[in-house]
């Protein structure tokens, strides 16, 4: 998809650019695009894009926080100075899974 729109802005700059039409033609374009870029129907499938990217963001962010805790107290190392008795529960359980479920299982 990228390169999509790459592949299409470049033809839209060498048109532009080789156009002998001139700046009547290129003042029609840039008219053409801003009005589409503003009607109501892409601007609601933006904000749509730009939800779900922070959604993404955000379940992201805290799967890699998830991680290095769990690999911060595999290591034997306190990343969490609070850290109590539920974290070594949390540490036996996830041991006990391990047997049972070997990682070539699925």
């Amino acid at each position: 998809m990228r390169g999509k729109i790459i592949f299409v802005s470049g033809v839209g700059v060498g048109y532009v650019l080789g156009t002998r039409a001139g700046r009547q033609r290129f003042d029609q374009m840039v008219a053409a695009a801003r009005k589409f870029w503003e009607s109501p129907t892409v601007q609601e499938a933006a904000g749509v894009v730009q939800a779900q990217a922070n959604r993404m963001y955000d379940q992201g962010k805290q799967v890699m926080t998830d991680q290095v805790h769990r690999i911060g107290n595999k290591n034997g190392r306190a990343v969490d100075e609070g850290a109590g008795d539920s974290d070594k529960e949390e540490a036996w359980d996830t041991a006990v899974r391990r047997t049972q479920f070997p990682a070539n299982a699925f």
